[in-house]
């Protein structure tokens, strides 16, 4: 089984700024919104033994991991493969900003492989895919994935083997966890956080 969640809100979320790979720290709110998904963990997993929490190398998902171990009493590993996708020379502006000078390509279903420099969905699968692959078989798994909404997806597309179209569909929330097991994805909401 794994559970699946996203960094809480960060500054630059809460800027409308596009991070990628760059470096943003847990805004308070994000910090409750990461609390809410460890207190449903807790209710999930009851006893953490055997359990590990994987982590993206990126400040904003390590500071997530590190309240999630909190609660849990468990250390986090970082696993390289996912890090957030690379927007090349979008990162660190302004959505409004990129909407305004980059019309066509920002409005795209799939606008975050459009950036100049930046990573596309090849360079993704070619990161998560092998990554996948080399975690242990599903009845021994007992992982929680704290990443980022795109690599997110990547993951539900290596569970699931999603297409191109269904990846780029799927919706990246900070205030939910996905369990994948028995070859499904099921959403769990967590407890509402005030803004």
């Amino acid at each position: 089984m794994i559970y699946l969640l996203r960094h809480g809100q960060t500054d630059y979320n809460a800027e409308g700024r596009l991070q990628g790979q760059l470096e943003s720290t847990l805004t308070p709110h994000g910090e409750a919104q990461v609390r809410a998904m460890a207190d449903l963990l807790k209710t999930e997993i009851g006893d953490p033994e055997g359990w590990r929490i994987l982590a993206s190398p990126l400040k904003r998902t390590r500071q997530s991991a590190a309240i999630v171990g909190a609660a849990l009493g468990l250390e986090v590993e970082i696993a390289p493969a996912l890090i957030e996708v690379g927007c090349g020379a979008w990162e660190g502006e302004l959505y409004a900003d990129l909407r305004a000078r980059e019309p066509e390509a920002f409005n795209a279903p799939d606008w975050f492989f459009q950036a100049p420099g930046g990573e596309r969905f090849a360079d993704m699968a070619g990161r998560i895919d092998p990554w996948f692959a080399s975690l242990p078989p599903e009845a021994e798994r007992r992982l929680i994935v704290v990443c980022h909404g795109i690599s997110g997806t990547f993951v539900r597309r290596a569970y699931l083997g999603l297409t191109e179209a269904e990846t780029i569909r799927q919706e990246t929330p900070q205030d939910a966890i996905f369990r994948l097991a028995g070859g499904v994805s099921e959403r769990l909401a967590c407890a509402p956080v005030a803004a």
